[in-house]
């Protein structure tokens, strides 16, 4: 008996330290939530983990799975977005099709591209999305998995930061 409850106390005591070596979900070390974090700066990129774990949560709670973060994916949202940034408008079309830019990039059969400017926090563009039926249909589509997300300031548009998020299956 005393064996039992000494190895339950080694283990409630790596349970909590393990729990002191990482941030909470979805904040930063210096305590800010990265969904919070303000954008419109040259040298702001969005916080793809904070951003997996905000799109993760919100599927769970719609019964669906979480989504983890694709270099490949992120990649192509970032060249969506510098795309849109350099031509200061929005559109799905600006690097090609979706399809065309995944296109012998990663395996997929579905795909699907969200895409907005003028929201300064990640909190602020996944409220848009999912006040936006046909965004928020993609962000609960079951079949997705995987995700790239990205960001781009440009100073001198009307809109400042703009937003791509890509999921695939």
């Amino acid at each position: 008996m005393r064996r039992i409850a000494s190895r339950l106390s080694v283990l409630a005591v790596a349970i909590a330290l393990a729990g002191c070596s990482s941030s909470p979900v979805g904040f930063t070390l210096s305590g800010e939530p990265g969904f919070y974090k303000k954008l419109d700066a040259k040298s702001a990129k969005v916080d793809a983990v904070a951003a997996r774990d905000m799109f993760s949560i919100y599927r769970v709670n719609h019964n669906l799975s979480r989504l983890t973060i694709d270099p490949a994916l992120q990649e192509a949202a970032e060249e969506q977005v510098l795309a849109m940034a350099r031509a200061d408008r929005m559109s799905h079309e600006i690097g090609g099709t979706l399809m065309s830019r995944l296109n012998g990039r990663l395996d997929h059969t579905t795909a699907v591209e969200n895409i907005s400017a003028g929201y300064h926090t990640l909190a602020e563009a996944f409220s848009g999305w999912r006040d936006s039926p046909s965004h928020n249909k993609n962000m609960l589509n079951p079949k997705m998995r995987r995700m790239g997300i990205a960001t781009a300031y440009v100073p001198e548009s009307k809109f400042k930061v703009y937003w791509a998020l890509i999921m695939t299956d």
